[in-house]
């Protein structure tokens, strides 16, 4: 009976010593996120075990490794460490059917476990953007869907244009078959103009599990849309014997045909001085009768559209370069000498010269040089008219024969003879001088 007690003393004894060591020993471990195909490491510790075994067990409870020892035949599993106060495994190629709850196991009087949420993210796949018909007409209302599937969470879908994001958008979430992973899409309407031609709408999608690089579809839009013209010419002040170069600018998608030059409705007038160079219109030596209103049109095969370009050309100035100079007659000098019998009458005599220094400096069209050449001839002309009607006007009177001289008051002809003869003889005496 003695030896009874002891031996019942004695294990309760040792029990108590087990229980009292094993209060301190507890495992630890912790949740993980992996990625769907990625690995998942799961590890559990304990600061204080006294060669206490550890085991880890999967969601269904089946074991995977006791201590250092696999106990389920799967591959993707494998034994990171082993050791008394750490037991971790790694589970490879992950799925989603191996998310769930890991438990690991501290045998001890009582059993102590940990328990460890393994989530495993679904990954969204490339986004497919739809809905786009090109070409799309300027004006036209446009719907984009983006849509991208097996996310988990769902995934996050935004909208840009032009780098710009685009708030007003429907988004819409669905559930995949598998119960496990989304499908979500997400709906842009906007009206396109000319300005969209060659802009790149962007359909981004977020998710935790792309690591900070999300997944992006692009869609390059291409609208059509009536050309636009201008023209432009060469020169913001044409003047009358100046080139001058009209180009037309045209834009438009499809790009504009050839375009058309007109002049105040019709053809060109001129068309060995006006001439078509593909978009320009070249006219050479402007004059004034190119002045009108020039048209230019451009056609696609959405519509045609034009523009005009009203033209007067302005007087070239009245100015020559400052050596030019011009040399003008001043005076025109006229001189007439008459002698009739032993009389002579000298005109006066009006000089004419040059002055080297009138209309210096002066210029002008050569219209006004004509004229002034002209003016002098006239002047010239009327002087000489006038010094010979005056000259004419002097000399105007009655001359009479030496033998009619003395006869005038004779009674008779043979006095008046006698007279005449007389007078003849003295004529050597007398002389008369007119001036």
């Amino acid at each position: 009976m003695i030896w009874k007690r002891s031996a019942v003393l004695r294990f309760y004894s040792v029990c108590g010593l087990l229980l009292q060591g094993s209060q301190g020993q507890f495992p630890l471990t912790q949740n993980v996120t992996v990625v769907e195909g990625g690995t998942a490491i799961l590890t559990c510790r304990v600061d204080q075990n006294d060669n206490t075994s550890l085991q880890w067990s999967n969601p269904a409870q089946q074991t995977l490794y006791f201590d250092d020892k696999k106990a389920l035949r799967d591959n993707r599993i494998e034994l990171v460490r082993a050791s008394w106060h750490e037991l971790s495994i790694s589970v490879s190629d992950v799925s989603l059917s191996d998310e769930g709850q890991y438990t690991c196991s501290l045998f001890t009087m009582p059993v102590k476990t940990s328990k460890a949420y393994l989530t495993v993210l679904g990954v969204p796949e490339k986004p497919q953007i739809s809905g786009f018909s090109s070409p799309v007409m300027e004006g036209d209302l446009m719907q984009l869907t983006c849509k991208t599937s097996g996310s988990k969470p769902a995934a996050d879908i935004r909208w840009f244009k032009n780098d710009k994001e685009i708030k007003d958008v429907k988004y819409l979430k669905e559930e995949d078959a598998n119960r496990k992973t989304f499908t979500v899409s997400s709906t842009l309407d906007f009206r396109v103009d000319r300005s969209d031609d060659g802009v790149a709408v962007i359909c981004r999608v977020d998710h935790e599990s792309l690591n900070a690089t999300p997944q992006v579809a692009m869609q390059v839009l291409e609208i059509h849309y009536t050309p636009s013209v201008k023209i432009i010419p060469s020169t913001p002040f044409p003047q009358e014997g100046q080139p001058l170069i009209l180009t037309c600018e045209s834009k438009g998608k499809p790009l504009p045909e050839p375009v058309l030059w007109t002049k105040d409705g019709g053809e060109l007038p001129d068309p060995d001085r006006m001439v078509v160079s593909g978009r320009e219109l070249n006219i050479l030596f402007l004059n004034k009768t190119d002045n009108g209103t020039y048209r230019c049109e451009a056609t696609n095969t959405i519509g045609q559209s034009s523009a005009e370009y009203v033209l007067i050309v302005h007087d070239v100035p009245n100015t020559l370069p400052p050596s030019t100079i011009i040399p003008s007659l001043t005076t025109a000098t006229v001189t007439t000498t008459v002698a009739i019998a032993t009389s002579t009458t000298t005109s006066a005599t009006t000089s004419c010269i040059r002055d080297p220094n009138a209309l210096a400096g002066q210029t002008g069209p050569d219209h006004a040089l004509i004229g002034g050449i002209v003016a002098v001839v006239v002047f010239v002309t009327l002087c000489s008219i006038f010094l010979l009607g005056r000259y004419l006007a002097r000399h105007k009177g009655t001359y009479l024969t030496n033998e009619a001289k003395g006869a005038e008051d004779a009674p008779d002809a043979d006095t008046a003879i006698i007279n005449a003869e007389g007078s003849q003889v003295n004529a050597e005496e007398k002389k008369e001088y007119f001036i």
